[in-house]
């Protein structure tokens, strides 16, 4: 079994332990790179989310090769079979575990201003990491659990090797895995995308679970209509979306990625959420397969994308669910450009476009023809795409207005960036898509600075 990406193994993941949906549970992600993992399986039990910070000690001339781990509230665990083959020196492990308590307080200081902790006491907790190699972090994080009061302790994890799992149910009440290799290798051999998860995504995931708040289920609410992953035939290809619909949504809007991304970036799905918090309904959808996304010239063929947008638009548009829906679209990066260009079609008709840090001086002969009403959120110290967005809004002759978010780069990872990023395209989305009665808004541009 090979993963996607870390989301698509927490999805997997999820599916897995829905058994444990009706326990009074918390799911904990180790950052970094288990907290996406965990994000999909909160949202496949209706959890609340929190992480367990908890730092590898890394053999210094080997440093993936664990020794041990340091976790919160002091928790240390030293795998005494790999400090003796590895002859480590006292003063070899103090300067290693010096270290990475430095790093460890950091990450917990810096996590726990913006993400409370969350109540273990008493509770299940299911910890859960995108893989387990020699098992020191995550025997740090279940102590950890129990140092807080855990009354169950679920070690659940997408791929591991045996001997290590079984070691683990020392500490855990149960462990799970969805793939036990006879040769195991690396954890990140057994993901098609492993890159690095950075704090700023960990800070968008725990925050995009916050404010899920309550479970529908839970408060009463109705759930989404529709919520799944699903396939998009076009032509003799398949490309995979993850489509939204809530209960009487206002509009449909369909998200165009930039190069190097998904329709897992946790950007896009943080925007993704907040929009279908509106009345929303949103399509994510990778507008080339794995195999075409080898070659890097069609990442940036904008000719080629924006195609690709328009088939995916007009297969959307016949769905009976969406029937009568106006459409927006959602570009980031080069996506943007596409999305400006794909507007352009006069057999589509689409009502709003929203660009975050897009490209769209890269529509080039296609911006004049843009007649959607257009917003342009650009950071006010990404100043190169900044002033490329203003030269490129005067060419629009459309509705147009840029928005500056002060302070924020090109991936909005500053604190609040993104969440302002996501209120301007919501109250701009929701405007343009509600239905209303038609009005002739006549062309205009504004700059504004929040």
């Amino acid at each position: 079994m090979y993963f996607d990406d870390r989301r698509d193994a927490g999805r997997r993941l999820g599916r897995r332990l829905e058994y444990l949906r009706d326990e009074d549970a918390v799911v904990v992600g180790l950052p970094r790179g288990g907290v996406p993992v965990a994000y999909e399986v909160a949202r496949a039990l209706d959890a609340p989310l929190d992480v367990i910070v908890v730092r590898k000690l890394g053999v210094p001339y080997q440093p993936e090769l664990a020794f041990g781990a340091v976790g919160e509230d002091d928790v240390r665990v030293i795998n005494d079979v790999i400090r003796g083959y590895t002859r480590l020196t006292g003063d070899e492990i103090a300067t290693v575990e010096r270290r990475e308590r430095a790093e460890l307080r950091r990450r917990t200081e810096r996590l726990r201003r913006a993400h409370p902790r969350i109540p273990l006491l008493g509770r299940t907790v299911i910890i859960v990491d995108d893989g387990i190699a020699t098992g020191a972090t995550a025997r740090a994080a279940c102590q950890v659990a129990w140092a807080h009061g855990a009354q169950r302790v679920v070690l659940a994890v997408p791929v591991a090797p045996r001997d290590t799992l079984a070691a683990l149910g020392e500490v855990a009440d149960e462990v799970v895995c969805l793939e036990i290799p006879m040769w195991f290798g690396a954890v990140g051999s057994w993901y098609r995308k492993f890159g690095q998860v950075t704090d700023a995504e960990v800070d968008l995931l725990l925050r995009a679970a916050g404010d899920r708040g309550t479970p529908a289920h839970a408060s009463g609410d109705d759930p989404p209509l529709r919520d799944e992953d699903i396939q998009i035939p076009i032509g003799e290809t398949e490309l995979s979306g993850h489509l939204t619909i809530p209960e009487n949504p206002l509009g449909m809007v369909v998200f165009v990625h930039g190069s190097g991304s998904s329709r897992h970036s946790p950007r896009n799905r943080f925007v993704a959420e907040v929009l279908n918090r509106a009345g929303l309904a949103t399509l994510l959808f990778d507008l080339l397969t794995p195999e075409e996304e080898v070659d890097r010239a069609r990442v940036f063929d904008i000719p080629l994308l924006s195609r690709r947008l328009l088939e995916v638009t007009r297969w959307l548009t016949v769905r009976a669910e969406v029937a009568g829906m106006r459409i927006g679209y959602f570009g980031a990066s080069t996506g943007a450009a596409a999305a400006l260009r794909a507007a352009t079609d006069p057999g589509i008709a689409i009502a709003a476009v929203v660009s975050r840090g897009g490209r769209p001086d890269l529509a080039g002969a296609a911006l004049p023809a843009v007649r959607t009403p257009t917003l342009l959120i650009v950071g006010g110290h990404d100043y190169q795409v900044l002033e490329l967005n203003r030269l490129a809004a005067q060419e629009m002759s459309c509705e147009t207005a840029l928005t500056v978010v002060p302070g924020a780069t090109h991936l909005f990872a500053e604190p609040g960036a993104l969440e302002k990023a996501a209120e301007l395209a919501r109250d701009w989305l929701v405007a343009q898509l509600a239905p209303a009665p038609a009005v002739d808004r006549g062309a205009g541009r504004t700059d504004t600075r929040l």
